[in-house]
């Protein structure tokens, strides 16, 4: 997610400065031709089909400390002394509160690490899960790092792989529960990251392919080396960007994300994108020479039309200004709100609604 960049921001950019310099250049310009799209938003709650890998349309929910903590990981609304019963109605009012404010939503993802799993939280944890799934919503359980590592590897090898036997023993007969090994693998070569997904697969060779998501190179920032690997062909790929990675046009930023993706659109789950909600920057009709609008219009056209699956970042993390909505309420009589009317329409027409 977006706060862990911080470090790296700066080589980032430049790598980015020299592959993109001559465009870049007239950014604004080019965003300025770029052609509008239909601005009409749904009135109605009948959602469409979905677009992309799964039909998955979804958003992440998050802990306020952010996904990377040496502890347990505990999602905005919930607390660590919350029941399983109570972790249920927490997350039956949350959801309700999506579908209520974003129709067509079908999937939320969330964050697992190994003490979360290890230890009492679990119980209660899985809660989150179980009333998803049992409303019919797809859940993606991805493994984060602790937050005194942030090192791009996985921090003890087995207690990883315990946890992940405790997780897929768990859920791999739920047809609506999606894995993820790892979250933004940066600390691997590709070689590396790729012994360790077929370490994965042969581990858990009960799991559909098809509800496997393997996260690409670097910050889950390309999926072309991991897609071309054989040995992954049925899984789905996980793909992040985000607009202060770089500075682009519209048209940039559409190229930017095709040329992470690759020829693997069909397979390619956008598990993280997003923009600052809090700013009132009008993502429907807002001026597209800034920089946060043209990556957010680039982003929905190209799962629009290219059929990309997405799960935007963050749909609820507590004090996150990529925030899409809040929670008011208090103990399980949770109230979701809309931040940014124009930041939902994007997110919907990404999903191919609105």
């Amino acid at each position: 997610m977006k706060k862990r960049y911080a470090v790296m921001l700066l080589g980032i950019i430049l790598c980015a400065c020299s592959k993109e310099e001559a465009l870049d250049v007239n950014s604004g310009d080019a965003a300025a031709n770029e052609p509008a799209v239909e601005n009409t938003v749904s009135n109605t709650n009948a959602s469409t089909a979905k677009v992309g890998a799964a039909s998955i349309a979804g958003l992440n929910w998050a802990d306020g400390r952010d996904n990377f903590v040496d502890g347990w990981v505990i999602i905005s609304g919930l607390t660590a002394g919350d029941s399983y019963s109570t972790v249920a109605s927490k997350t039956e009012a949350v959801l309700n509160g999506f579908s209520s404010k974003i129709s067509g939503v079908n999937t939320i993802r969330i964050p697992i690490n190994p003490p979360s799993v290890a230890e009492s939280w679990w119980g209660s944890y899985q809660g989150v899960i179980d009333k998803a799934t049992s409303k019919g919503w797809k859940v993606i359980i991805a493994c984060w790092e602790s937050s005194s590592s942030k090192d791009g590897k996985i921090d003890n090898t087995t207690a990883f792989w315990n946890m992940w036997t405790t997780v897929v023993n768990k859920y791999q007969s739920n047809g609506n529960v999606y894995f993820e090994p790892f979250n933004e693998p940066h600390g691997y070569t590709l070689s590396q990251l790729t012994s360790i997904y077929a370490q994965f697969l042969s581990n858990y060779s009960g799991v559909p392919k098809g509800r496997i998501i393997l996260d690409g190179i670097g910050y889950s920032e390309n999926v072309t080396g991991v897609g071309a690997d054989s040995r992954f062909n049925g899984c789905l790929l996980g793909l992040h960007n985000y607009a202060f990675w770089a500075t682009r046009s519209v048209t940039q930023w559409r190229a930017d994300w095709r040329s992470r993706i690759g020829s693997y659109g069909a397979r390619t789950v956008i598990t993280e994108f997003g923009a600052a909600m809090n700013s009132g920057k009008d993502y429907q009709n807002g001026n597209q020479s800034d920089n946060e609008i043209a990556y957010i219009v680039a982003t929905s056209d190209v799962c629009r039309n290219d059929q990309i699956a997405s799960v935007y970042w963050p749909g609820l993390r507590d004090n996150d200004s990529y925030s899409l909505f809040t929670r008011g309420g208090s103990g399980t009589n949770i109230t979701i709100n809309t931040v940014s009317s124009t930041g939902v329409f994007r997110v919907r027409y990404g999903w191919g609604e609105n």
